[in-house]
């Protein structure tokens, strides 16, 4: 049967005007994975009318390149680490917004709003900050776990039953910090040290896997593995015999944040995005689930006494922790060369 073309046109006319615009009900996360729970992002969906997707990632750096690769335009919001949102504002791809355009803006905790990764938060807010080390079996190893030599010049114990975080930024890191040379060095004889420190751990080392780290330990298929605070929590409570350490060397501290995106689709549901996360029961939420430490006010009395009392989130006050570095072009290139080099 046939349609007119006056029926036709008065039909597709109709089923235009009934249908949603196309950025007025959607919103594209890129987000770290196991990371937020569903029932928050169905809260967000049901309270806004705004259907939510969400792709995942399991580095800062797998993060970028998949960004840069053309799916720039394709998400709304990502959630890098503190370095990363730092380096992707370099490259132009974060768009900035007024502080008045969050209702929430003053929910933050006043440690996290001027930081120098982005000053006054122009491009992001706060999500959850925690750090990264080590769990490590104690019937396996007996002696003190509390030091790198246990990732980077194994214990026969440990040697070959090592997992490490598929993630450059951290590894790199952690490994300066036990060499005790500074992040980002541009001195050939430290950079020519960091590769050396590298080349000869792996060979101890079973695995390099982030998404999977904590299955690795619950099941036994490692007696260690390179972990985030939150993740050696979780596997702890899963029934891990593990303990997480806190590396006499010093060990990495980050702060993970949702930043606004250049040409997100959807602006104005990406800042509304953000504002909910900054709802303090929204953040306790995220907390609850992912077990690290939220950058909100008020976040406190709403956790749960698991979490309150979990040995992975009260550090120690000594040792210090450090922020993974942001280094220059030149430094970058090299660093580069050497994850390349290890990966192989």
């Amino acid at each position: 049967m046939k349609f007119s073309t006056k029926i036709a046109t008065a039909f597709f006319t109709l089923l235009v005007f009934a249908m949603p615009a196309h950025s007025a009900g959607k919103l594209s996360i890129y987000h770290w994975f196991e990371y937020i729970p569903q029932e928050l992002l169905d809260k967000f969906a049901a309270e806004h009318d705004v259907e939510v997707t969400m792709d995942t990632f399991d580095s800062n750096e797998a993060m970028l390149a998949v960004l840069k690769a053309g799916k720039m335009g394709s998400y709304d919001v990502a959630v890098p680490g503190d370095y990363m949102v730092e380096i992707m504002n370099k490259d132009g791809m974060l768009d900035t917004f007024e502080s008045s355009e969050l209702s929430n803006f003053d929910n933050m905790m006043p440690e996290w709003v001027d930081v120098g990764f982005d000053p006054g938060r122009k491009s992001s807010i706060p999500y959850q900050w925690g750090s990264t080390a080590f769990s490590v079996n104690p019937a396996v190893y007996t002696g003190d776990i509390n030091t790198w030599s246990l990732m980077f010049d194994p214990p026969a114990e440990l040697q070959g039953k090592i997992n490490v975080l598929d993630s450059q930024g951290d590894i790199l890191a952690m490994a300066a910090i036990y060499l005790g040379i500074p992040q980002c060095s541009s001195d050939r004889s430290e950079l020519k040290a960091l590769n050396d420190l590298l080349q000869s751990a792996k060979v101890h080392w079973a695995s390099f896997a982030s998404d999977s780290a904590k299955d690795k330990l619950v099941s036994g298929d490692v007696a260690a593995s390179m972990v985030w605070n939150g993740v050696a929590a979780r596997a702890r409570q899963e029934g891990a015999p593990v303990t997480y350490a806190y590396p006499k060397e010093g060990y990495v501290v980050w702060m993970d944040n949702v930043v606004l995106l250049k040409d997100a689709p959807n602006r104005e549901n990406a800042i509304k995005f953000m504002n909910f996360l900054l709802d303090p029961i929204n953040a306790a939420a995220v907390t609850n689930f992912a077990q690290y430490t939220a950058g909100v006010k008020g976040v406190g009395p709403l956790l749960s006494e698991q979490v309150k009392n979990s040995p992975e989130l009260n550090p120690p006050a000594l040792p210090v922790g450090t922020f993974v570095e942001a280094c220059t072009e030149e430094v970058q290139k090299v660093y580069d060369t050497i994850w390349l080099n290890l990966k192989k």
